[in-house]
């Protein structure tokens, strides 16, 4: 980026443009999640597709997602974070329209992972450009704007899915999403590049112009650089890290198993099957639509909660606080089912228990586990590091959406949230016993602790 691309802005409101455009992916993700709750049906009616040919339609864009991660990371330290966003944006663009032509279930999957590949590049590269260009005092809020782009992409696709049930058409459901693809790939132009990607690549003087134009004139960069370029003598990257450095190991582990548990909490059930579990609870035809949309409208306003504590109460809190909120909201839907209760009381239940599900996530382990994945691992390994959680978070996803109808088959559909609450439960110990405080702390500062062997919990604690 040339220097004043950004000039009329504030040296804050530099990077959040920057930020504002880079999480425009997370819209491409949202739209992904949303868009097929709605057509699912209407594609198994148009091509006779059973139980199990639906759960690999939903997870087929999963299957997609994780072979795409791997991609992203070797593509976003050779070609760059900016270039990788662009890739993104036209393999999405292109499986939308594939999808869209598709005739055939087996035509309509390879499209699903089509669109898959561009949602894991995505997903990966986005949270870790947003990082690497934020000052600390915003990076929570900025990297959790990736976040809300994901709660505005379903909450659009409810309505798209809504408005073109009465016209029963899944091709304009699925169609439609190219659009923002389109947006997105014009906005990756106006980027700039990462200032720690530049550094690594040898471009120190790029990287010093980046800088002082996202952090504005008045501020001085030289420190930021000089940690920079410290820590980029540290050790080498990827697997030779991982195997000879247990600090890097303990980096991986904690993000692998925050994207589990950002997936396991059950969220992405209730995003695909949002109208199947509205249907169980007797709500029907066009009412199943507009509820989703009811609770997307709540995941957006919860989102917007996130953006305005993280960096202010800090991650910790807001991650312990939602999975409680998500244990109460998963047991309300627990109880729906019940013979005992009314059907006026199931869809009372239903909703209230999606709504507080839904919220809890919105403000916590949506927005969260993508900035503490960003913020956790060391510049040198940071693509692996990153790619290992964002993989993870698709390979969970993929298990999540291809096991639900299976899961309510056997356990019942008490059953299955019941033991999703359960999950919930669990995570909030694993929380406060693992996950570290990053607020307010720079990455360098947060890698130092790391490689010194400080404990995951109490990294940043110490004098400053």
């Amino acid at each position: 980026m040339k220097a004043g691309r950004f000039a009329a802005t504030s040296a804050p409101g530099r990077a959040g443009v920057a930020s504002g455009l880079a999480a425009v992916a997370g819209l491409m993700f949202g739209l992904d999640i949303g868009v097929i709750s709605g057509a699912l049906a209407p594609i198994a009616r148009e091509f006779h597709a059973n139980r199990l040919l639906q759960e690999w339609i939903v997870a087929a864009m999963m299957l997609g997602a994780a072979l795409g991660v791997p991609i992203a990371a070797r593509l976003s330290f050779g070609w760059g974070r900016k270039h990788t966003l662009f890739i993104g944006a036209v393999l999405f663009v292109a499986g939308s329209l594939f999808c869209a032509m598709a005739g055939s279930v087996g035509m309509l999957i390879a499209g699903r992972v089509m669109m898959g590949l561009a949602v894991g590049i995505s997903t990966f590269t986005a949270p870790l450009y947003i990082a690497e260009i934020a000052d600390p005092p915003h990076r929570g809020a900025m990297v959790s704007i990736y976040q809300l782009m994901i709660t505005l992409g379903i909450m659009a696709a409810f309505v798209s899915n809504a408005l073109f049930s009465y016209f029963d058409t899944w091709r304009w459901m699925l169609g439609i999403v190219a659009f923002p693809g389109i947006v997105f790939m014009i906005g990756v132009a106006f980027l700039p590049s990462s200032p720690r990607w530049l550094m690594m690549r040898g471009k120190r003087e790029a990287a010093r112009r980046t800088l002082q134009d996202l952090r504005g004139q008045g501020h001085s960069v030289a420190r930021e650089l000089r940690e920079i370029d410290a820590r980029l003598h540290v050790r080498t990257s990827g697997w030779a890290l991982l195997r000879a450095d247990r600090n890097f190991r303990r980096s991986v582990l904690l993000g692998v198993t925050l994207q589990l548990v950002q997936q396991f909490t059950g969220m992405n059930v209730v995003m695909y099957y949002a109208p199947r579990i509205l249907g169980l609870a007797g709500f029907i035809d066009h009412a199943r639509l507009w509820g989703t949309v009811s609770v997307g409208a709540v995941n957006v306003a919860a989102t917007f909660l996130a953006i305005g504590l993280v960096d202010r109460w800090g991650r910790r809190p807001l991650l312990i606080c939602g999975l409680v909120v998500m244990s109460i909201g998963m047991v309300l839907l627990g109880l729906s089912p019940s013979a005992e209760v009314r059907e006026a009381t199931a869809q009372a239940l239903t909703i209230g228990g999606m709504v507080c599900f839904v919220s809890g996530f919105a403000f916590s382990a949506g927005p969260i586990v993508w900035v503490l994945c960003a913020e956790i691992q060391p510049l040198q390994g940071r693509e692996f590091g990153v790619g290992c959680s964002t993989a993870a978070n698709w390979i969970a996803n993929m298990i999540v959406g291809v096991s639900f109808l299976t899961l309510v088959d056997r356990l019942g559909l008490s059953g299955t949230f019941w033991l999703y609450a359960g999950l919930n439960a669990l995570f909030v110990v694993l929380v406060a016993l693992f996950v570290p405080e990053t607020k307010d702390l720079t990455l360098e500062r947060i890698e130092r602790d790391l490689t010194a062997g400080v404990r995951l919990r109490d990294i940043g604690r110490g004098p400053r």
